[in-house]
């Protein structure tokens, strides 16, 4: 008994080397010297330039600008800010609104303030460097330090609400002090 299996599993691979042997022939390799020039195409006629469409195809022009309420008041232009409006970038480990991003607020705020009817969600939002609990509360504080730049300026402060999302909704994933500093942010998101 034990003699057959012996026989049957040589039997067997005599046989799977014939196969792979048969599968693996080899191709004879072409040499540049084989192979025949190949004919130049013939050039393309010219063809005159294309003037655009002035007929009555075309549309109304209509302006690139970005709209504001009652127009595409949904649209993102930077980060999870609602366009017109700009997100804040802070500095690492800090919550106060820097120097530079003075101007931002203020554009806000004056946006705010010129659309009465208008709420806004300010989210904090964190780079991935410290624990998920500290980032939560960094980003609370972000958020309420674009609030009060906001209710200093003369918005109602029940039109602004803070959300903090810490790390867990980075923009960039990268893992690089560029990427750190774009997830470093308050964003602006209109609510009606």
């Amino acid at each position: 008994m034990k003699r057959g299996i012996l026989q049957y599993a040589a039997m067997v691979c005599v046989v799977s080397v014939s196969l792979f042997a048969v599968g693996c022939a080899k191709q004879k390799v072409q040499s540049d010297k084989d192979i025949a020039p190949v004919a130049a195409a013939p050039a393309a006629p010219v063809k005159a330039p294309v003037k655009a469409d002035t007929g009555k195809g075309m549309g109304k022009e209509e302006s690139l600008a970005s709209k504001w309420i009652g127009g595409d008041s949904g649209a993102v232009l930077e980060g999870r800010t609602t366009a017109p409006m700009l997100p804040v970038y802070f500095d690492f480990d800090k919550s106060d609104i820097r120097a530079d991003q003075n101007d931002r607020v203020k554009k806000n705020g004056d946006l705010l303030i010129g659309s009465a009817g208008v709420r806004v969600r300010v989210e904090g939002n964190c780079d991935e460097r410290g624990t998920n609990e500290y980032n939560m509360a960094l980003g609370e504080r972000r958020a309420i330090s674009a609030v009060k730049y906001l209710v200093n300026m003369g918005v109602a402060e029940g039109r602004v609400d803070t959300l903090s999302f810490g790390e867990e909704k980075p923009l960039n994933f990268g893992h690089d002090e560029m990427a750190w500093a774009q997830n470093r942010r308050d964003d602006f998101v209109i609510v009606k």
